[in-house]
């Protein structure tokens, strides 16, 4: 690929590092203290355009109300991130006046806020940070983003009092209290259910700016291995001693098409004795953590999950599991990294259903600081057929294949406790056997997933003669891909 770019950049941007792109940090002197700048070293032409973008992390920010964090939208793609309505010249304090308004930003009223500008020398100035913007929706941070305290204060004591009581209320009264809600429910603009593109629309987007500025496609390290086009895992939670005896209903169709799954297993609840463990391993399965009682206390607090841990880790250790999933998701981004797990898959992408609802908004891995997280991308059996009653897994289905369509992950979650329910083992069938023998289709247990995503983030790009190679730990399985605008092709392939 003679000529392929390599750019620098003033500092760190999230958005290459996330998906490998090649780029040195150093030597591109910064517009201003808040404005990073991004350049590509090979220029094709005379000029040398430059991505520019507003960063959140500068210790000097453009102040005031025009500069604001918010709900927003670029085009059909929502954005949640402090955004400027400063052009250009007044943010670079500069007199150049070739700056063009391009693309508009509106706030979630609808009315204009700022710009994504271009310059006549083909430069682009983003007027927020990507890398805020996806933190804030993987973290779920955007729920607290336009909303008062008080209604969050109001959730959060809902959710308390729902597992505080919980246990005292007969098992059908607990579902008709939540199917009652969910019919009076008025789903969220955002994120969509059942499925949110906007995080990917974004990427795809940035893909396009960048490939903009170096005036040709962009290098980067395939989110899967051996040049599979998308991933499919299959994941158990089991909350009874009743499910434990009813996972063959599940399992037995998984070994008929030759899939592997996860089996989590909640230690102080009932007994799981070794044989079972040993049974799942024998099968070519894995066993994880889902929680310590199914109680919805885990993640209450710093102080009740370091009582609690020292429990949860021995179980885990003796089990050899690696894996976490909390009970009814719930979830804390800064307690989930303190769980000491290789992985949590206790996110989903989105679910205005759970009891702690959100989403991190994506169908691909990420990080939380060391933690690797693989979110749960298909709605749980549960909340299919008990709460919304649907008669079939047709939206499983759907969803399935749209995720495939866009090179994501399908992690789906289903429990033994439930599978005698003619519509969930029925459903659950038809999901394996859509994609049966499909080999664009990687189809590994969740800790291969986070070993690979580790993998993937600990390698690089480097430019060998006239081809882009990967070295480190992914040169083996990973492939090198060209983003040129909203397509992605492999490298040699047509763009």
């Amino acid at each position: 690929m003679p000529g392929a770019p390599v750019f620098e950049s003033s500092h760190p941007f999230a958005f290459f590092d996330y998906f490998r792109v090649p780029y040195t940090v150093g030597g591109c002197d910064g517009a201003s203290g808040f404005v990073g700048q991004i350049r590509p070293l090979e220029p094709a032409g005379g000029n040398v355009p430059r991505l520019l973008w507003l960063r959140s992390d500068a210790p000097v920010r453009p102040g005031g109300r025009l500069y604001k964090l918010g709900r927003y939208q670029l085009g059909e793609t929502a954005l949640v991130c402090h955004v400027s309505a400063e052009s250009p010249g007044t943010l670079l304090a500069s007199a150049d006046s070739g700056w063009s308004r391009s693309e508009a930003i509106t706030d979630a009223g609808g009315a204009l806020h700022g710009w994504v500008w271009t310059h006549s020398d083909g430069s682009v100035f983003l007027p927020f940070d990507p890398g805020e913007a996806m933190h804030l929706l993987w973290s779920e941070g955007y729920t607290t983003v336009g909303r008062s305290k008080l209604r969050r204060l109001s959730r959060t004591a809902m959710v308390r009092g729902y597992y505080a009581v919980r246990p005292l209320l007969p098992r059908k009264t607990q579902l008709a209290m939540r199917r009652t809600f969910a019919r009076r429910q008025i789903l969220p603009t955002f994120p969509r259910w059942p499925v949110e593109h906007s995080l990917h629309d974004l990427y795809q987007w940035l893909f396009a700016q960048a490939a903009t500025v170096a005036r040709r496609p962009v290098p980067w390290i395939d989110n899967w291995p051996d040049g599979k086009s998308w991933a499919m895992v299959l994941t158990h939670d089991v909350e009874t001693a009743a499910g434990v005896r009813a996972m063959d209903l599940l399992r037995s169709a998984e070994r008929d098409k030759g899939y592997r799954s996860a089996w989590n297993f909640v230690p102080e609840r009932y007994a799981v004795d070794d044989e079972i463990i040993a049974g799942v391993k024998a099968d070519e399965c894995e066993v994880g953590l889902h929680g310590l009682k199914h109680d919805g206390r885990d993640l209450a607090s710093e102080k009740v999950l370091s009582q609690r841990l020292p429990s949860m880790r021995t179980h885990a250790a003796r089990w050899g599991a690696v894996g976490f999933r909390s009970p009814a998701t719930q979830r804390s981004w800064d307690l989930m990294p303190k769980l000491g797990f290789d992985y949590d898959s206790s996110y989903t992408d989105t679910d205005p259903y759970e009891p702690q609802p959100g989403g991190c908004c994506t169908y691909l891995p990420f990080f939380n600081t060391d933690l690797v997280e693989l979110p749960i991308t298909l709605p749980q059996d549960h909340t299919l057929f008990e709460i919304l009653q649907h008669p079939n897994g047709q939206l499983w289905l759907d969803k399935a294949r749209e995720i495939r369509g866009r090179g994501g992950m399908v992690l789906a979650l289903s429990h033994p406790d439930y599978a005698s329910d003619i519509r969930v083992a029925e459903a659950w069938r038809c999901l394996l056997g859509e994609f049966a023998g499909d080999e664009t289709m990687w189809q590994p247990l969740p800790h291969e997933a986070a070993a690979w995503w580790r993998q993937r983030a600990a390698s690089h790009l480097a430019r060998v003669g006239s081809a882009w190679l990967i070295q480190g730990p992914a040169a083996d399985a990973g492939r090198v891909r060209l983003a040129s605008g909203s397509e992605h092709a492999y490298e040699g392939g047509t763009l």
